[in-house]
């Protein structure tokens, strides 16, 4: 976990990232990080043919919403395949574009796929998925009587709660009814916002995933990690999650993303859009 938690200096070096204290391994041992929409630096951190797999999130959340411009994961795919690099998409933010996260709703084909903590619906879980291929070259290299020893598998594997949270979170809560509901609740939310940003004349952007959105501190959407990066306020964040708390409305308390849930309703949204509305209005007068 800790040699993903990297990003790249302004002289191209690789360090871990801010918040990523005493890492067991430089991450510039092991990792190379690439721009978000940038193939031609992904082509060249690949020709070497050394890197063994890429782990990437489909569209970027962590780091704020950051959408793969058009042409971009079609792009990747292929020049994974072509230097033998295994291609891992983490779906565990981006389940929220679709019941099949970003991968189902654009019809890709990842060698691996893992997701985490969304499908127990808040109990610790998660899951990877791997194609024939991949499955066949593990079991080549894993005698039977090692694949349980420490790493993967041990005391909570089929842990019995996680496994009824995975059953009840996939069987009635991430459904594809559900979808339908949540999608067009986040789309309200996003012309709600935008509408305010706009009668205000503020260069501020929302960029939307599915059933998750945010505003960024920039007239337009970010391009990759570092872009977003540079546009963050610590203080207006806390003041405009604090202010929209204060008045009912919960919004995570980084990036001030909205995620909306089956229990969402417009009356919410709208809701949102007024507290919005009067914390723009303290703001820029």
């Amino acid at each position: 976990m800790d040699e993903t938690f990297a990003w790249l200096t302004g002289d191209g070096r690789v360090v871990s990232r801010q918040g990523n204290i005493g890492p067991a391994v430089d991450p510039s041992l092991t990792t190379r990080v690439v721009p978000f929409n940038d193939l031609e630096a992904l082509e060249r951190a690949l020709a070497d043919g050394q890197v063994a797999a890429l782990l990437i999130e489909p569209a970027l959340t962590n780091v704020g919403i950051v959408l793969p411009e058009p042409g971009y994961l079609e792009g990747v795919r292929e020049i994974t395949r072509r230097t033998g690099t295994i291609l891992i998409h983490d779906e565990t933010h981006t389940i929220c574009a679709g019941p099949g996260g970003v991968t189902g709703a654009g019809g890709y084909a990842p060698d691996m796929l893992v997701i985490g903590k969304t499908i127990g619906g808040g109990i610790p879980a998660a899951t990877y998925g791997m194609t024939v291929e991949v499955a066949e070259r593990v079991t080549a290299l894993s005698p039977a009587e090692d694949a349980d020893v420490g790493g993967i598998g041990g005391t909570l594997a089929g842990y019995a709660l996680s496994l009824a949270a995975i059953r009840a979170t996939l069987g009635e809560v991430l459904t594809a009814a559900a979808f339908e509901r949540m999608i067009p609740l986040a789309e309200r939310w996003e012309a709600g916002v935008n509408g305010v940003l706009a009668s205000r004349d503020v260069p501020w952007h929302v960029t939307r995933l599915g059933a998750r959105a945010e505003y960024h501190f920039m007239p337009t959407r970010p391009r990759d990690g570092l872009a977003q990066w540079r546009h963050a306020d610590g203080e207006l964040e806390r003041f405009l999650h604090l202010w929209a708390m204060n008045r009912g409305i919960l919004m995570t308390p980084f990036h001030n993303m909205a995620l909306m849930s089956p229990a969402t309703t417009e009356a919410d949204v709208d809701r949102h859009t007024e507290v919005f509305e009067a914390a723009v209005e303290a703001l820029f007068g």
